[in-house]
Parts: structure tokens; C-alpha cells; sequence
């Protein structure tokens, strides 16, 4: 076989490898308190490229088990999560949460379909609206990574504002600002604040099925009288400090009052997303993608009060 046969042989052989190789997420758990690990996603929308992997979530390990904060965009995620908790804990995992209908935070749930999984009423009639939807979008958004996934509801609603297991006293708080029903957990015991899609860092905020905006702003301060030593945001780095409520408060006023001017000046829709985005926001991620998203979604509300 001469040189350049063996090189071109070779190249295929290799292309086959790469193709064969099974597809991963490599969680890692990173600790960000006592007994609380998180597991972070990119700050990316969906892509083949990340298999969905854009979501944070996470768990905690008390005394007698382990609750679960959101289970990710696909079964496979699901599965390599619950193998990762299984590296660290030999505690049975006693609660599993999702905190809103959003794909990336319930599609991992058959990984843990022993298990009762909670979520707030108004979240699991969501889910059974648009859960299946969701799994199907996903499936053209991700491919491969979606095998096998399929939406399934939460088993339990949360019917109470706490929750005790071992040491560990969990506050359980319905919010609405993001999707009409958005869970945030506290931990009282670590002072970890699991903020869920409630709070955007670094990365823009989505707005597909949220209430308005001025209820979404008005509970960002209900947010910031929480004190917290840790806030896990859904999307973006985790913070010690109040810096992400803070962006979230002027990004969400900034939002409101350049969709109420275009209204006013009787922008059309084309015209409002050319708008330039504030200096003070340029630099999160996403910012003109997601502002284009939000347009549409919103703007012929404001249109229709202003108009």
C-alpha cells in the first residue's frame, strides 16, 4: 500500500472513530457549599455541539439522602448525573425537583423515574401541555443526544412552603416572574439560594412564557431580601454577592422601558429589533439573540397598550 492510499485509509479509519464515539456530557460536580454540589452548563443556546447542556443543576447531600434540584435536557444527561451524585454519596436519593417546564430542566427525568419527582401544580400542568412538544423540539435541536428521551411528568406536587431532611431545612418558594410558575429553593442550613431560570447571569434572559416583565422585576426584589450566601443561578457562574439580581433588575427595567418607547413612537416589530443594545449589557451573552426572541414575544403586548 503506498503512502498516500495508508494516509487516506487512515483519515477514514479515524473519521469512523470520532463518528463511533459515544456521545458524553462529562459532568463534572463542582462544591459550592457544604454538602451542595452543582453541575454547569454552557452559556450557549441548544446546539448538537453542547447536546443541550446549557442548564445548571444540582444537588444536595444531607444526613439521611439526597435532594435533586432539576434533571437536565435528555435521559442521557439524566443518567450521567445520577452516575456522577453516585460517585460522590452513597446516600439514596430521596427528592427530585423540577423547578419549571423549560426542556432543559425536566427532560433527564426517566433517569429518575424510581424516585418521586416534585414540582409546583401549575408546573406539572405545563408539563403535560407542552411536555411532549418540548421533547420533540429538542430532538431537532440536539439530535442524538435526545435518544431515547421522552417527557415525563413530575409524580408529586409541592403542597407545603418546607421541607426537613436531616440537618437541612429547605425553603420552597413559588415564584412566577420567568414561566408562571418557577421554583427557587433556599437552603437554610448552607445558605445556598437554587434561584432556577428565575435569575439569568451573564448569559440573556428568556421570555417565551413569561407573565410580563414588571412582575418578573418586582420579584427580583423579593429575591434580593433573601439572605443568601450562594446563588445558583439557572443560567451563568454562581455568585457570593448580589451582583447577579442586580444585573437581572436593570437588564429586565432596561428591557421595559425601550419596548414601552418603541411602542410610543410607533416603532413597527422590524424596527424595535435593530434597536441597539444598552453598553451595559453588550457584553452578556446572547444579549442580541435573545433581545430578537423577546421582541417577538412580547412586543405586540406593548403595541397594544401604547399604540
Amino acid at each position: 500500500m503506498n503512502i498516500k492510499k495508508a494516509l487516506v485509509l487512515g483519515m477514514l479509519l479515524s473519521c469512523q472513530s470520532v463518528t463511533a464515539a459515544p456521545l458524553s456530557y462529562d459532568l463534572q460536580a463542582k462544591k459550592v457549599a457544604d454538602n451542595t454540589w452543582i453541575f454547569k452548563g454552557k452559556l450557549e443556546d441548544f446546539s448538537n455541539k453542547n447536546g443541550g447542556n446549557i442548564v445548571n443543576t444540582g444537588f444536595i447531600e444531607t444526613e439521611v439522602g439526597v435532594v435533586v434540584i432539576d434533571t437536565g435536557p435528555s435521559l442521557r444527561y439524566g443518567k450521567e448525573m445520577r452516575k456522577a451524585i453516585e460517585q460522590i454519596t452513597d446516600k439514596p436519593i430521596k427528592y427530585v425537583f423540577n423547578t419549571h417546564h423549560h426542556p432543559d430542566h425536566f427532560l433527564g427525568n426517566q433517569a429518575f423515574s424510581d424516585i418521586d419527582i416534585y414540582s409546583l401544580p401549575k408546573t406539572k400542568s405545563q408539563l403535560a401541555q407542552h411536555g411532549n412538544a418540548f421533547a420533540e423540539n429538542m430532538y431537532r435541536l440536539v439530535g442524538d443526544w435526545m435518544r431515547s428521551t421522552e417527557a415525563q411528568l413530575p409524580t408529586k406536587t409541592i403542597d407545603t412552603t418546607g421541607l426537613k431532611l436531616g440537618s437541612h431545612h429547605l425553603k420552597l418558594m413559588p415564584f412566577s416572574g420567568h414561566t408562571g410558575s418557577d421554583l427557587v429553593i433556599f437552603d437554610e442550613k448552607t445558605g445556598v439560594l437554587f434561584a432556577s431560570d428565575m435569575v439569568f447571569y451573564q448569559r440573556a434572559l428568556t421570555t417565551p412564557h413569561t407573565p410580563g416583565i414588571q412582575l418578573w422585576r418586582d420579584e427580583i426584589s423579593k429575591l434580593k431580601a433573601i439572605n443568601y450566601k450562594v446563588l445558583i443561578p439557572g443560567h451563568g457562574p454562581i455568585s457570593a454577592n448580589k451582583a447577579p439580581l442586580d444585573q437581572m433588575s436593570a437588564y429586565l427595567n432596561w428591557l421595559d422601558n425601550t419596548l414601552i418607547a418603541a411602542a410610543k413612537a410607533g416603532l413597527s416589530m422590524n424596527e424595535v429589533i435593530k434597536l441597539p443594545i444598552s453598553d451595559e449589557f453588550a457584553g452578556i451573552k446572547l444579549s442580541r439573540y435573545e433581545f430578537v426572541r423577546t421582541v417577538a414575544h412580547l412586543y405586540p403586548g406593548y403595541e397594544e397598550r401604547f399604540f
